[in-house]
């Protein structure tokens, strides 16, 4: 065996290692998170920016995406709108650096990525939140949001109403599963 078969065994069998450790942290985070990161269909970001556009107040300020996954949505928003600053919190470690080197590309100055805990940010400072998540998220975060946001903040949910919020428009996409978007101000 060669020197030059030997690193290029130690390099391959180091990728396969980072690319098993990184798989494997997704699925414990998904496993613990009681859901995968999953990005929002073309049709449904391009929804969410017309809904942001229309609203009232909608032309600027602080949002965060509660749960960015794989930041798709965040770095739309923020090439689509002007005037917002856009913050994306995310548990899942691999997203969340996918998702800061996408917008690292993007050379995108209003979008920032961060480690978190979409349960315990404060959002008292917030203009608008923006999710995709999942019932038992929708219910834990119903309780935050009354707790903290300021009125007047806006909330776009796609696909989950809030339990115990009554939604102010509901918008059906054109995507092919016609997800709705729930539009709240608190």
């Amino acid at each position: 065996m060669t020197i030059e078969s030997l690193v290029y065994q130690i390099v391959l069998l180091s990728v396969a290692a980072a690319v098993l450790a990184a798989v494997l942290s997704i699925v414990y985070v998904s496993w613990r998170n009681g859901i995968s990161p999953m990005p929002a269909s073309e049709p449904v970001r391009r929804a969410v920016i017309s809904a942001i556009r229309k609203l009232p107040g909608g032309s600027g300020g602080l949002m965060v995406e509660a749960g960015s996954g794989w930041g798709t949505l965040a770095l739309q928003i923020g090439r689509s709108t002007k005037g917002w600053r856009i913050i994306g919190i995310e548990n899942s470690l691999i997203p969340m650096w996918i998702s800061f080197l996408a917008a690292k590309l993007d050379q995108s100055r209003n979008v920032t990525f961060v480690r978190g805990d979409l349960y315990t940010y404060l959002y008292r400072d917030v203009d608008m939140v923006v999710c995709y998540l999942f019932p038992g998220a929708m219910q834990r975060l119903s309780e935050v949001f009354r707790d903290q946001l300021k009125p007047g903040t806006h909330i776009i949910s796609v696909c989950f109403a809030l339990p115990g919020w009554k939604p102010e428009q509901i918008v059906v996409c054109r995507d092919m599963y016609r997800t709705k978007l729930y539009l709240y101000t608190a």
